[in-house]
């Protein structure tokens, strides 16, 4: 089976980690299926950048916390592209708040955005696919705490763990019909989400990071966009870190050691 991709959706591409992977999948000659849950200009934003690569960008709102309605938004958007071959579940959210102190209310919305949600879009993005018989790539932004804890993420971390378990098993039994499945787990990035929003994060030091600085949305990118194309048609159910090496620190003591003193040994 030869893969084409020709279509994509990424959700949750309104900002981040999300704009900069439509944007690589529409340089690599995609046309991109744009969805965002709050900031309906920062989507046009992201439609525009793909529309320079000269490929075609449908904007769809989508509240992926809503589970059972968030499936119907991919339908609609494939609909639109005239198919689907590669689909990204970027949207997610998160809180810091200790365990003992989460509410039930906090914990089932980080849950559902983060995992019902992601579930629900993945597996009607995933039927398409099998019904086309042409293969294809799903795609889950997880975190590295898919891998690791980190305190004050009780829901967070244990919505991307079940996401990464999820990945696996889809790329288990989706084998077969030439579908493959990764999540790729970023450290700190400069996003919105870490309130570094137009930061460049080549100029911000992280002494804990062994790269010694966060990760710019476009390196995350990168490897999307890889995942999402024909060259890596023999990896499946992988989990790629795309940390600056954060993660052989130890999550928390990569983003919260204030100098060099162990590079020394």
């Amino acid at each position: 089976m030869t893969f084409a991709p020709r279509t994509a959706i990424v959700t949750g591409s309104d900002s981040g980690i999300g704009r900069a992977t439509a944007v690589a999948l529409a340089q690599a000659g995609m046309d991109v299926g744009v969805t965002w849950h709050s900031d309906e200009a920062g989507a046009q934003q992201t439609a525009e950048e793909v529309r320079t690569h000269g490929q075609r960008a449908v904007i769809r709102r989508l509240d992926v916390s809503d589970a059972p309605a968030c499936g119907d938004v991919v339908d609609g958007l494939a609909d639109e592209l005239g198919g689907l071959d590669v689909f990204v579940n970027n949207a997610g959210t998160g809180a810091n708040v200790p365990f003992l102190d989460t509410d039930y209310e906090r914990w089932r919305h980080i849950v559902a955005t983060d995992l019902d949600g992601a579930f629900v879009c993945l597996q009607r993005a995933a039927r398409r696919m099998v019904r086309a018989g042409n293969g294809g790539r799903l795609i889950a932004v997880t975190s590295v705490h898919e891998h690791q804890p980190r305190v004050g993420s009780s829901a967070y971390d244990a919505a991307k763990h079940g996401l990464g378990g999820l990945m696996k098993t889809i790329a288990q039994e989706l084998g077969q019909f030439g579908i493959t499945a990764n999540s790729v787990a970023p450290g700190e990035i400069a996003t919105p989400m870490t309130g570094q929003e137009d930061q460049d994060p080549f100029q911000t030091r992280r002494p804990g990071v062994p790269l010694g600085r966060p990760g710019d949305a476009r390196e995350v990118a990168a490897v999307i966009a890889f995942l999402a194309s024909p060259a890596s048609s023999y990896v499946t159910g992988a989990s790629w870190t795309v940390d600056g090496g954060m993660l052989q620190m130890g999550p928390q003591a990569g983003s919260h050691l204030t100098d060099d003193e162990w590079r020394k040994g």
